[in-house]
């Protein structure tokens, strides 16, 4: 039995200007996860977990799986990280006769901006690698779990919760485009979490939206040119090269940049009420705050226990949740 895990990934600074040549830092925490199991098999079985039910108590029960959960399961991305892994082992000389039958649970929540998607593919690529003995590079290896999830499904997304995820460890990425151009990938600096200020999540999983609302309307603009857009990436640069620039010196005060990398995306791209009150709550407490990724769920920092105290009710008054992540 081959078990294989892989965790959230909550952007700290940059985002979205990871699809787009940009800079950003994320890391991956403990506190939810998904999971792969892989056995030996005479054919290849893909096992569906609770996600993909097709059987239910009521319509209100399949209206609430639908709301939190969307209308596709994790089975497509098992599918499509075994596609893109086969037609990187058919490059490499990788012999992939042996079958398998393979099964995944996730208990990360959906549609938050956590990247629980790539998580599922993450697991699924690391359990194919050990099942065939072969060890790809892990600035490939994201390239690869991308693919499965660009290429193969079309769903809009970047490199940045790709990398943090493969490197298991806060991350800086800078994705210069003349780097990846060269190489096809960016420059990726693992660093200790001791060099993060105190950091906390909040979410409504009501507030739940995928990814390619946000993505795939950047990705028009950005490809027609938009002025604002154009600048607004090389703000989020910025924004992210301060920021690393302060913590590799040991200076923890951050909390004016990440609130500078929401406001300049809430002046690109609307945001929901909801989603906006996560962020003005947060911040009337003191705490700064903008989103993990593309909403429901936010990030910032806070400066000591009495903050975090004023925080947690704060959010408990609008019923979201305060998380202090298990930072891996």
């Amino acid at each position: 039995m081959i078990r294989t895990t892989a965790y959230p990934r909550a952007a700290l600074i940059g985002n979205p200007s990871d699809g787009y040549f940009g800079r950003t830092i994320a890391f991956v925490f403990r506190d939810f996860s998904a999971q792969v199991e892989l056995l030996p098999s005479d054919h290849l079985h893909i096992v569906p977990c609770d996600r993909e039910r097709l059987q239910f108590s009521s319509m209100h029960h399949l209206s609430e799986e639908v709301s939190n959960n969307g209308y596709y399961g994790g089975v497509r991305l098992v599918k499509a990280a075994i596609k893109v892994f086969t037609h990187y082992a058919t490059q490499h000389a990788i012999d992939t006769s042996a079958n398998f039958r393979i099964s995944y649970e996730s208990d990360i929540p959906g549609r938050l901006g956590l990247a629980g998607s790539s998580a599922i593919v993450t697991a699924v690529m690391k359990a194919l690698m050990e099942f065939y003995k072969t060890d790809i590079p892990k600035p490939i290896l994201a390239n690869l779990i991308l693919s499965a999830e660009k290429d193969e499904l079309k769903i809009g997304a970047g490199l940045q919760d790709r990398v943090a995820q493969v490197y298991g460890t806060p991350v800086y990425m800078d994705f210069d485009k003349k780097l990846m151009d060269e190489r096809g990938y960016g420059e990726y600096i693992p660093f200790d979490k001791g060099l993060l200020p105190p950091i906390y999540l909040a979410y409504r999983t009501n507030l739940s939206e995928g990814s390619e609302v946000t993505h795939n309307d950047l990705a028009r603009r950005y490809a027609a040119g938009d002025a604002d857009v154009l600048a607004a990436m090389e703000q989020w640069k910025a924004l992210t090269s301060a920021f690393w620039q302060l913590i590799s010196a040991g200076d923890k005060n951050v909390a004016d940049l990440i609130n500078a990398n929401y406001d300049l995306r809430a002046s690109l791209i609307p945001i929901s009420a909801g989603n906006k009150q996560l962020i003005e709550v947060a911040r009337s407490t003191g705490a700064s705050a903008k989103f993990t990724g593309s909403g429901g769920a936010i990030i910032g920092t806070y400066t000591d226990e009495n903050m975090l105290t004023a925080l947690r009710a704060a959010m408990q008054g609008i019923g979201a949740e305060v998380l202090i992540p298990d930072i891996a």
